[in-house]
């Protein structure tokens, strides 16, 4: 469930993006789900390939910015092998990958832990909202 909630939260952020930014052009909404499962595969993938020496480099002090980067780096390749998708320069794939990186930590912040789940608290809360 969080995965799923994870793609359709970045296939938002980017095609919000892509309307609010004239460097950036995606084609639709389904193009945008397409970058969000292709971002999240190459960066399961690929980005550790890429993120590992940077992080050696910085000495695991610029993680985070590390991974804004390689994300943005990312998005460029996605931008270069599909035609319904243009980032045009860098700084707006930079923006989009601060977003998603944004985006995705509030998400992981208010979800429910597995501990909120077994004591109950998440059902306790559910139960309130009674309707009808």
């Amino acid at each position: 469930m969080n995965l799923i909630l994870h793609l359709l939260l970045d296939a938002a952020v980017i095609f919000g993006l892509a309307y609010l930014m004239p460097q950036v052009d995606v084609k639709n909404f389904g193009t945008a789900i397409l970058i969000a499962v292709l971002l999240g595969l190459l960066n399961f993938f690929l980005g550790w390939i890429i993120r590992f020496p940077l992080n050696l480099v910085t000495f695991f002090l610029l993680t985070g910015i590390v991974r804004i980067v390689v994300t943005a780096l990312i998005l460029k390749l996605i931008d270069s092998f599909m035609d319904s998708f243009t980032i045009v320069g860098f700084w707006p794939a930079l923006v989009i990958a601060l977003a998603v990186a944004v985006a995705g930590t509030l998400i992981d912040r208010s979800a429910p832990t597995q501990e909120m789940v077994d004591s109950g608290y998440v059902v306790g809360l559910l139960s309130n909202l009674r309707i009808g």
